[in-house]
């Protein structure tokens, strides 16, 4: 066995690193990098060590990463919502039902209509589905029905209200 440079071993060990931290990289390419290492088994351990560690550091760095965008996404999507009623609210009071300009356009629209239960007690039996428990729950697709067949179902009635759209 010749010795090798420091050049040399610098280099065969950023091959290995590289090769190892390649999550791509399959079974027998890993396999056969590590069997053409020159070094000795404690070295090559405590290499396979800080590889390890890297790798662990990396994926705990990406799930943190991952939180915190989850939470700035939502915090996005809320503005956005507060903005996108805050602008409704305002084309509502000037008379504007649409808005345009060179990038989109923005109308008030009606949105498709819903069922809007004020009280509970007064919903007939036959309008309440009953899931496993822990809870019996009013069937709100089945009072849309009878009410857009004209039946009055009390304690319920049709609502529609409108939204903003940005094309």
């Amino acid at each position: 066995m010749t010795a090798l440079t420091l050049f040399e071993i610098a280099q065969e060990y950023r091959q290995i690193t590289d090769v190892l931290m390649d999550t791509q990289c399959d079974e027998q390419t890993l396999a056969d990098t590590l069997e053409g290492e020159r070094w000795p088994l404690e070295l090559k351990a405590q290499n396979y060590g800080f590889v390890i560690r890297n790798l662990e550091a990396s994926a705990e760095a990406i799930d943190n990463a991952i939180v915190q965008m989850e939470a700035r996404a939502q915090a996005m999507k809320k503005r956005a919502e507060a903005l996108r009623a805050r602008l409704k609210q305002g084309m509502e009071i000037a008379g504007v039902s649409e808005l345009s300009c060179p990038y989109f356009a923005m109308k008030i629209k009606k949105n498709p209509p819903s069922v809007e239960v004020w009280d509970e007690n007064q919903v007939p039996e036959s309008f309440w589905v009953q899931p496993p428990p822990p809870a019996k729950r009013i069937d709100k697709k089945a009072i849309k029905a009878a009410l857009d067949a004209g039946q009055d179902v009390p304690g319920a009635k049709a609502s529609q209200g409108t939204r903003i759209e940005i094309k």
